[in-house]
């Protein structure tokens, strides 16, 4: 039975054109061809990643971190409310609109403090004036929100830097790097060479330790997007692998490197504060993110998977397999785009800086802070009899 669905799962007629088959897989005349078991060897791989990154961000990333003066901002810790912690501990830990406005009433704070309320369901507490703990229950007074996200992307950064220039380096010498054509020259009989082994492998491995770690990693508005985007990359990876589709992959592969390491340190310098490095490195991310992304993968790359190769070869299902994963990766491509527009649109006028539009509203404590500061305003509550001052100071250039 298993053998039966085996045999039609990897027919020749699914995955190769009328003519070619698995067999022309087959090493042979010294020469090496990709095969199934060779992306097990990307399961180390994305362990190694695992521990790198932890050595890398106690090693590298917190001591640049520190330099460019990323630090984590402390939670301001108010006295105890009797009336919130008995509610919170008698009642509910999430409090309906109607009870909120009765527990202001009664305690004399706004809603917003109320909905603020004492944190933590193990008995620490935060007070009104802390985070939004009815929502948010049990965050510790210093949340390492910027730090975090300053190590995750300067580990990205290094990698991206790290593969868009060893792959360059493996393609700049290869013809169909000019010719785009040429990725179908004797298709699928052409050999397996080193480097695009070793590419592919620190690729595939790459994108997995991504997947493991996304959970732990800050969430943000594209999350979702996120995990799909990396989801069809480890499946276009893998079947481009297996059906040696290795030129066309590495082709792709090079296109999102070349922009990807620009991001990432625009983002650090976005959380140093560091406004006229920021803004000058996103400028160019985004004109080579929309040169690569929007011009390079759709017209030129994904032109030569879908289009010329119907002057070749019948349509085939691994043929739409693969360009179906292409235009999902596409689809990202231009949600993406649109939120960069809005960044760009953000940063023309004279913003002091670039907001990167994918960042949830949660992975800092400053909105929350300004909404409080705000609603304190309207509600007439000071502290000593002022207003409460923003002291996020940004450095400049």
């Amino acid at each position: 039975m298993l053998s039966h669905l085996s045999q039609a799962v990897w027919a020749d007629w699914i995955w190769f054109p009328e003519g070619h088959g698995w067999a022309d897989l087959t090493n042979r005349d010294g020469k090496v061809y990709p095969k199934l078991p060779d992306l097990w060897v990307s399961i180390p791989i994305t362990i190694c990643f695992l521990f790198v990154r932890q050595i890398f961000e106690r090693t590298v990333a917190s001591p640049l971190a520190s330099l460019l003066g990323v630090h984590d901002k402390k939670r301001v810790c108010a006295p105890p409310n009797p009336v919130l912690e008995a509610f919170f501990c008698r009642t509910s830990k999430h409090p309906t609109q109607t009870s909120i406005e009765s527990l202001s009433k009664k305690t004399g704070c706004s809603v917003r403090q109320v909905q603020s309320g004492p944190a933590g369901s193990a008995g620490t507490r935060a007070g009104p004036a802390s985070s939004r703990s009815f929502r948010k229950q049990g965050l510790p007074e210093t949340a390492p929100v910027l730090s975090s996200l300053c190590f995750s992307y300067s580990w990205r950064f290094t990698f991206y830097l790290l593969a868009f220039v060893a792959g360059l380096a493996a393609l700049v010498d290869k013809p169909w790097f000019y010719d785009l054509k040429l990725m179908w020259e004797d298709f699928p009989k052409m050999p397996l060479l080193p480097s695009q082994y070793w590419y592919y492998m620190i690729e595939l491995g790459f994108y997995l330790s991504l997947v493991v770690s996304v959970a732990s990693d800050v969430k943000r508005k594209d999350f979702k997007e996120q995990v799909i985007h990396h989801v069809a990359t480890i499946a276009l990876i893998s079947f481009s692998w297996l059906v040696n589709y290795i030129r066309a992959g590495t082709l792709i592969m090079l296109v999102h490197d070349a922009s990807d390491y620009l991001m990432e340190s625009a983002k650090m310098f976005n959380y140093a504060g560091w406004r006229k490095t920021c803004n000058f490195i996103f400028t160019m991310f985004a004109v080579v993110f929309i040169i690569t992304r929007l011009v390079i993968l759709p017209f030129w790359i994904i032109h030569t998977t879908l289009v010329y190769p119907l002057s070749l070869y019948k349509p085939f299902i691994g043929f739409y397999f693969f360009n179906g994963l292409m235009c999902v990766l596409q689809v990202l491509q231009i949600f993406w785009a649109a939120l960069i527009l809005r960044m760009v649109v953000k940063f023309l006028p004279g913003n002091d800086i670039v907001q990167d539009e994918r960042s949830d509203n949660e992975e800092t404590e400053s909105d929350d802070e300004g909404e409080d500061a705000r609603e304190k305003s309207q509600n007439g509550h000071m502290q000593n009899g002022h207003t409460p001052l923003n002291n996020n100071h940004r450095k400049r250039d």
